[in-house]
């Protein structure tokens, strides 16, 4: 087996795609740290016609003493935006530019060409022209689309005039501080500008991140509520729901607390896991309604660690304290007290040693994501799904990540259960050592 290393720094993308048929990039030490500079995800890749998926993610990592079977733990150490400027906004399609998915099956309007080679002629959203016969390219406008500056603290942003729109747009790749290997057009030359003036605080988040699937999708669909765009497609990474359902990692997640200082537990669905990171976002409400949000292009560092025999059907997050819903919180001395002073009233010993865990679940709309993530977490507790949902009503809740369908559902789960897991010490050292 390859050397594995403390760190490894990734410098390759993937074009679209993820899983067994992408390779490794590297190997990484159990405990060592991956670090990437990531160009931005969605909008850049959606208008460059030849890629495959949605995303412009790293090249796989591989993780020692990894397996089919565990868990790893992803401590999300650092996120930088380097972007200087970005835009995004609603989308529209040019249903003659694809086939089945405009994201994955993308062809040239004129003469039909699939994923053609392209150039640059000019700016604007008419500038994205095939390389075979000329003809305007891209299977993506905006709706509405806006261009942001970023302060150089990179601390806030501003939504931009018509005029700095356009001189963005001439010097669109060192603005969007793309990486030397990145083969996206940068969504700057497009020269959006409404929104003017408005002002946008900056607070990153990585909204694909995890484990690769146990086959080959396009990154962007690697998510129950994507992924279903691929059940029936007639392209080449095609799937039956089940086929979806048992590939699936969950990494394209969108979560606005997917960001530094939290924990993410994802599946090991492939031995050495094959660790990737990209779509980082400046900001991001939750539900990213927009379909989506600032994409940028980030410095990241994570730090991983396998937990063995940890079988999952899906992601958890353990986030920073103060993105917990208050109702899930960990308890405060004061809150001890008074449960303990009614249980000895009561004659019954509170369950006060419990700590937050976020369970993630996707689906193709957002009661089907919901009720995903209720299932794995009456598998996780070995318990039906009743419980689950009282327990989710009355000392839990459920979050948007991301429409159509990712949910955050967090439940307060009980010391013996999350000992048996190997998770309390790192749920205690998120939320009981600081």
């Amino acid at each position: 087996m390859e050397n594995a290393m403390d760190e490894v720094v990734v410098t390759k993308f993937t074009h679209g795609l993820i899983g067994p048929d992408t390779g490794f990039f590297a190997h990484v030490r159990n405990g060592g740290r991956i670090r990437a500079v990531t160009p931005p995800g969605c909008w850049g890749p959606m208008i460059t016609p030849d890629f495959r998926g949605g995303h412009e993610v790293t090249q796989p990592v591989y993780v020692e003493d990894a397996k089919v079977g565990d868990a790893l733990a992803i401590y999300i150490e650092k996120i930088n935006v380097l972007s200087e400027a970005s835009s995004s906004g609603t989308m529209q399609t040019n249903e003659a530019a694809f086939t089945d998915d405009p994201f994955v099956a993308k062809k040239c309007p004129h003469c039909g060409t699939p994923w053609p080679q392209s150039r640059v002629v000019g700016i604007g959203e008419g500038s994205i022209r095939c390389a075979h016969c000329g003809a305007e390219a891209s299977p993506f406008h905006f709706g509405q689309g806006y261009t942001v500056a970023f302060d150089k603290a990179r601390q806030v942003s501003m939504a931009v005039d018509q005029n700095h729109a356009e001189s963005y747009a001439h010097d669109a790749k060192h603005l969007a501080a793309l990486p030397e290997s990145s083969q996206q057009y940068p969504i700057l030359l497009y020269a959006a500008h409404a929104l003017t003036g408005l002002p946008v605080r900056v607070e990153p988040c990585i909204g694909n991140i995890g484990t690769i699937p146990s086959r080959t999708l396009p990154d962007s669909h690697n998510a129950g509520d994507f992924g279903y765009f691929l059940v029936g497609a007639h392209h080449e990474w095609h799937v039956s729901e089940e086929e979806l359902d048992e590939a699936r990692t969950d990494a394209h997640l969108d979560c606005r607390d997917v960001r530094e200082g939290a924990v993410l537990i994802v599946p090991v669905k492939v031995d050495g896991a094959g660790v990737y990171l990209g779509d980082a976002h400046s900001i991001m409400g939750r539900g990213e309604i927009a379909g989506h949000s600032i994409d940028i292009t980030a410095d990241i560092t994570v730090r991983v660690e396998v937990i063995k025999g940890l079988s999952l059907l899906g992601p958890l997050l353990l986030p920073n304290i103060e993105d917990l819903p208050r109702i899930a919180r960990p308890f405060s001395e004061a809150e001890r007290r008074q449960f303990s002073e009614l249980g000895h009233t009561l004659g019954i010993i509170p369950a006060l040693d419990v700590l937050p865990v976020q369970f993630i679940g996707t689906g193709k709309n957002l009661n089907v994501a919901t009720d995903n993530a209720v299932k794995r977490a009456a598998r996780f507790m070995n318990v039906g799904d009743d419980e689950i949902l009282n327990r989710a009503t009355i000392a839990g809740e459920v979050q948007i990540s991301r429409l159509p369908g990712v949910v955050q559902l967090s439940l307060q789960l009980p010391r013996e259960l999350l000992e048996a897991k190997g998770l309390w010490n790192i749920a205690y050292e998120q939320y009981l050592t600081s």
